[in-house]
């Protein structure tokens, strides 16, 4: 499974969409919604797995190719994995770049941080 880690990620607000992913060892997981990029044309969603608490405390993320049926809005989306390395860096190199504008649109939107 594709993962990298979100430094200083101890918790999600339950409140945001979440998703449950079936793993090839039979468990369930679910997971967080964090965002959906869009890298060489193509969608990527980007899922932060939860424990049964509804939290993470491993700081870990999962990045899985994302499409929709255009014809049905109401199918659900496919998730794949990502196999190639070059894809999966450009993925991740995305994702640094949505954490940064994420921080920095915090810091710009309440004029304080949260230290």
């Amino acid at each position: 499974m594709s993962n990298t880690n979100i430094p200083g990620d101890n918790g999600y607000d339950a409140e945001e969409m979440t998703v449950d992913l079936d793993l090839e060892d039979g468990t369930r997981v679910t997971c967080a919604v964090i965002t959906i990029l869009t890298v060489l044309k193509r969608d990527y969603i980007v899922l932060l797995p939860l424990n049964e608490d509804g939290d993470n405390t491993e700081g870990e993320v999962w990045f899985y190719r994302y499409s929709e049926n255009p014809d049905d809005p109401n199918e659900e989306p496919v998730l794949d994995y990502i196999e190639d390395d070059e894809e999966y860096e450009a993925v991740a190199d995305a994702f640094d770049e949505y954490l940064d504008s994420v921080e920095f649109d915090e810091l710009v939107g309440d004029g304080e941080s949260d230290s």
